[in-house]
């Protein structure tokens, strides 16, 4: 099974130009399936030794959303070893994955998100972690991407005089967002005060580029100095970025462009959010509710 593992992993670096991240994923997930085969072959795999395989998933009390993933990872790669005609039947074809319930992403409001950047306070003008830590605050509500998005930006995908920068998302594939004064201006302070020359536009404090879980962490200091409810993250100011755009009166195909969705129906959870708001202004304010 290992050669085949090869294969398909080759097939979804350079034939379909996914990103490292989901690269591993794909094979630590069919790392797992190999070790639960064993001995036997990709040959006898039938609906059967599926089914025994989900229970074993079950049995670790892994979440549905995690068995849901590491069924569509075999159904990538048993999809491919047919086409291929490294495999003769698919198995894989009868079985359904878990049913998920589709919880509603939180987010901040207006008045809490601008606490929260009021939280970053400067020591001096020449504080550059706390420019830095201004700059992405700024950037990820502004422009709303995922933060292995935010990370990955670089000095020549700003255009400041357009307003707007080139990012990388899923897949590798590359879209312009705009990005608003606010955040403009932010990057543009911490740059001035930056010490060390790097083509990446955000740095951790050894001049190498910032990591996702740097910009966790820093989002979840600021949220705590905030004094803002539990239970938020990092993604959150994404899901406060799309709500907050729907609910000023942007329609859900420009925020499914900005949020670089495949689907619409992705982005359409959002509007889930909005339906919520405008049901609690309901209920306070009918006097018939």
């Amino acid at each position: 099974m290992e050669r085949y593992i090869e294969k398909f992993i080759r097939y979804l670096d350079i034939e379909k130009n996914y990103s490292r991240h989901t690269i591993l994923n794909y094979r630590l997930d069919l790392e797992d399936f190999k070790k639960f085969l064993g001995e036997s072959t990709l040959e006898k795999v039938d609906y059967l030794f599926l089914r025994k395989y989900l229970v074993s998933l079950k049995d670790k009390n892994l979440q549905s959303r995690s068995v849901a993933r590491r069924l569509s990872a075999l159904r990538s790669f048993f999809k491919f070893l047919t086409r291929e005609g490294l495999l003769k039947d698919n198995p894989i074809l009868s079985l359904s994955s878990p049913k998920l319930t589709r919880h509603l992403p939180q987010f901040l409001t207006e008045e809490e998100v601008s606490h929260l950047i009021s939280a970053v306070v400067l020591k001096n003008e020449r504080d550059e972690m706390a420019l830095r830590d201004r700059a992405i605050l700024e950037a990820f509500y502004s422009t709303g991407v995922r933060i292995s998005e935010l990370v990955g930006l670089n000095l020549e995908d700003m255009d400041f005089i357009g307003g707007v920068i080139k990012v990388r998302g899923k897949g590798k594939k590359e879209r312009m967002v705009p990005i608003g004064d606010c955040a403009i201006l932010a990057i543009r302070q911490y740059l001035d005060k930056r010490k060390k020359p790097s083509p990446a536009l955000l740095l951790n404090k050894s001049g190498r580029r910032i990591t996702d879980r740097g910009v966790r962490n820093i989002v979840s200091k600021y949220l705590r100095l905030a004094s803002i409810k539990h239970g938020v993250s990092a993604h959150t100011l994404r899901h406060s970025f799309a709500t907050h755009l729907l609910n000023r009166g942007a329609d859900l195909r420009s925020v499914q462009e900005l949020l670089g969705h495949a689907n619409l129906s992705t982005t359409q959870i959002y509007t889930h959010l909005t339906t919520e708001r405008l049901k609690n202004v309901y209920d306070k304010s009918h006097p018939r509710a």
